[in-house]
């Protein structure tokens, strides 16, 4: 909280403009939701519409189609359960407990995640302290609120629908910058001998798990976008690169902190480090900054496999100049995220695996 009080000018434009979209959306859904319920369907009060509409928006931005379904299931349950019994029990804080706890368990016994559930519990909540039922037609608030709740998912995917090209460039920047930056780290850590450079790269390497983690999930959901939104359409070309690209990126980031550990070990050990070896590691690294660029441009990924089939030559040359046991560790990680990235570009593995061979087998025959 501290450091966004103190967040440039520049920065809190750069968070309107994310939230921008969203909040035209939320906007628009629940306009949309109250129209339709009250105007089309003569409710005098629909609270519950455009409640449901904006909640399954907002909580479901950047996240898959399923979360909002569940998210709308989880509202119209709670409603469903708490003007039941708010109607056959009365209102009060026993009343309140139990109207809880019932939402929760028939959450449950649906088969709802954990979203469902607390969703359906807090509606509860709502209906019984906030929005108690005065009649006997108490369904009908259960049905407006899916009626909302649908509403807000038809906008999510068809009107104003974020483009998905755009998420998933944005939640592959980081990963594959992480990536680049920890060869380059390790690359400069066995030139200068510099152990705890090494260090630093794999813990680095470590943390940005959580990163993984989230490229995948957004790749999921910008495929959905892609997918259900006829505007989006025209991005499910070049967001197929990304997504194909994804597994093997994810296995190169775990190559890399093997590459790391034995880095460390290597300047642990005082093993011998041949120039060839940091040269091979800068070159996967400059391979990893051209798959960002190429996958970001939509472009084929020509530059990405010459680095990657460069790095996997050197690594043979410092593999033959003399290295150690670690050494020879990291020459062959060099090699297994030489063939990760020729797979991110689409190669299949025996064509990945080939091209690193020849590239081995080039580099030993320029050095005769």
């Amino acid at each position: 909280m501290l450091r966004r009080w103190h967040a440039t000018l520049a920065q809190r434009w750069v968070r309107l403009r994310a939230t921008f979209l969203v909040a035209v959306q939320a906007g628009l859904a629940a306009a949309i939701a109250w129209f339709a319920v009250h105007d089309l369907l003569g409710h005098p009060r629909p609270f519950f519409a455009p409640i449901a509409a904006v909640i399954v928006l907002g909580a479901s931005v950047g996240q898959r189609l399923r979360r909002a379904v569940e998210l709308l299931v989880g509202v119209a349950l709670g409603i469903l359960v708490g003007d039941a019994l708010i109607v056959l029990i009365g209102s009060g804080a026993w009343q309140v407990g139990l109207s809880v706890t019932a939402a929760m368990l028939a959450a449950t016994f649906l088969g709802g995640g954990p979203v469902v559930v607390v969703q359906a519990a807090s509606t509860g909540v709502l209906i019984a302290t906030l929005a108690a039922p005065t009649g006997d037609f108490f369904y009908s608030r259960f049905f407006e609120a899916l009626i909302g709740g649908g509403i807000g998912v038809l906008v999510m995917a068809l009107l104003l629908p974020v483009n998905p090209f755009t998420l998933a460039e944005r939640a592959a920047g980081p990963v594959l910058s992480l990536l680049a930056g920890g060869l380059r780290d390790c690359a400069a850590a066995l030139a200068d001998g510099d152990r705890q450079l090494a260090s630093d790269a794999l813990a680095r390497l470590r943390a940005g798990e959580a990163d993984v983690d989230h490229l995948e999930e957004t790749l999921g959901a910008a495929w959905e976008v892609s997918t259900m939104a006829p505007v989006r359409w025209k991005t499910r070309a070049p967001l197929t690169q990304y997504v194909d690209a994804q597994v093997h990126v994810d296995r190169a980031v775990g190559n890399a902190r093997g590459l790391a550990r034995r880095a460390v070990s290597a300047l642990t050990d005082a093993e011998p480090v041949p120039a060839e070896l940091p040269d091979a590691i800068r070159a996967l690294a400059d391979a990893v900054v051209a798959l960002r660029d190429e996958l970001s441009a939509g472009a084929e990924p020509v530059r990405t496999r010459e680095r990657a089939r460069a790095a996997a030559g050197r690594a043979g040359a410092a593999h033959r100049a003399g290295t150690g046991f670690s050494g020879a560790v990291v020459v062959a990680q060099v090699r297994a995220i030489a063939t990760d990235l020729l797979r991110a570009t689409g190669l299949e593995q025996a064509a990945a695996e080939s091209a690193v061979r020849h590239a081995v087998g080039d580099s030993e025959t320029g050095s005769r």
